[in-house]
Formats: structure tokens, sequence, C-alpha cells
């Protein structure tokens, strides 16, 4: 599954669109990294409104890094059919019954 971000670069003065797609696992490093910056900023932060920001913003990224890894989940299991279509085990007792 590929996403895409529209992150935007600046280069002399222009601005450049960069519709350029970013797998699951990229996106997932992306919001782990993020998420660690938030838990740093949080345990540095002084001021109660930063303190409120860094913990919308931990949530946040919380349930983004979950839904990621939930669909890298659903990505990589195999299906279930598949998993006894091949088997050594029902290929011997079809073999015996046959």
């Amino acid at each position: 599954m590929k996403m895409y971000f529209n992150q935007k670069i600046e280069t002399d003065n222009m601005t450049e669109e960069d519709y350029t797609p970013v797998t699951l696992k990229d996106s997932i490093e992306k919001t782990r990294r993020a998420l660690n910056d938030a838990y740093a900023g949080f345990d540095n932060a002084v001021d109660v409104d930063m303190i409120d920001s860094y913990i919308y913003e931990i949530n946040s990224l919380q349930k983004r890094y979950k839904h990621l890894t939930d669909l890298a989940a659903l990505e990589t299991a195999p299906e279930e059919d598949m998993l006894y279509k091949h088997s050594p085990v029902r290929a011997l007792i079809s073999h015996v019954l046959s």
C-alpha cells in the first residue's frame, strides 16, 4: 500500500510539491520518530500549555501509529485459505485417501 504525502520543497524562492509515494514502512518509521520527538518535548516542557500540547500530539501520534501498524499486519497476514492449500499434511492426506 503506497501513500502519497504532499511535501513542500523550497528551492530558490520557489516552492515545489513532492508527491512521491511513501511506503507503509516509511510512514510507520516517520510516525515512530515523531512520537519519540513528542515524548522528548513532553519530558522537557515546563509551560502548562506546552505540556497540554504535547499530550494531544502524543495521543494523536499513538493513534496514527496503531492504525499504520494494524494496516501493516493486514498486509503481511497470509490468507487463511493459502495456509491450507499447499500444506504438506493436506497433500499426504489427499494422496492416501485418493
